[in-house]
């Protein structure tokens, strides 16, 4: 009889640490970070190295999140480390990708609130083309309700640069960038981006139209009213 419960007792004591060790195993395989679920790799919140397979780079990655909502009200830990957009590193990134593009010898580049201004040298020989592949660099970097405007010339790299230290609260910054901008379009800006978008990506026929410093978006002429 005591050999038997000896035995249950060494097959219990047995099960109990293969559990422990199981769980300390899969302690790295199971990982949960705040409120996130992870998925079929077991990727925590952030993997900057992704899923090695020997083949890819970091750039070739896919990259997929699910987050719930915390169960305690008004949580906000979660967004202690929000991601935010970086201007200047966006200005920076633009300029670098323009510079690569055939044709473009020189880039400067200005991001606002609201506004990307790209001044460039080139010695392309179709410049509405080569407008609008500046432009579209730009937008695939900043964020969709973005407003992009270009010029070939030069000269105006000065006009975008004295921009550089100021901010959305600078005394009457709107009515200075808009004076640059409105000498801007007298340059080639490339292709309408869509039926509802001009060249710029401005809206046309926005219901908030007067809100937006839209500058030609292509508004019909009023109606003339019969005598």
């Amino acid at each position: 009889m005591r050999k038997a419960l000896l035995a249950v007792t060494l097959s219990a004591a047995t099960l109990a640490g293969c559990a422990q060790t199981a769980q300390d195993n899969n302690t790295d395989v199971y990982k949960r970070s705040g409120n996130t679920i992870n998925v079929t790799d077991r990727n925590d919140l952030y993997n900057e190295n992704g899923v090695p397979n020997g083949d890819d780079t970091r750039m070739d990655n896919f990259g997929y999140v699910r987050h719930q909502k915390s169960p305690v009200p008004s949580d906000a830990n979660l967004y202690n480390n929000m991601p935010t957009f970086n201007r200047e590193r966006a200005a920076d990134l633009i300029s670098k990708l323009c510079t690569q593009l055939p044709n473009v010898n020189d880039a400067a580049t200005l991001v606002t609130d609201e506004e990307v201004l790209i001044v460039y040298d080139t010695d392309t020989k179709n410049r509405h083309q080569t407008a609008d592949q500046v432009k579209k660099t730009a937008l695939s970097v900043v964020p969709r309700y973005y407003h992009v405007y270009v010029a070939d010339d030069p000269r105006l790299m000065k006009d975008i640069e004295r921009f550089g230290r100021l901010d959305s609260n600078s005394r009457n910054i709107d009515q200075i960038i808009d004076t640059t901008i409105q000498r801007m379009l007298k340059y080639p800006q490339g292709r309408k981006l869509s039926d509802g978008e001009n060249e710029n990506g401005e809206m046309i026929h926005e219901t908030n139209d007067r809100l937006d410093r839209d500058f030609h978006d292509e508004r019909p002429a009023p109606a003339k009213t019969s005598r």
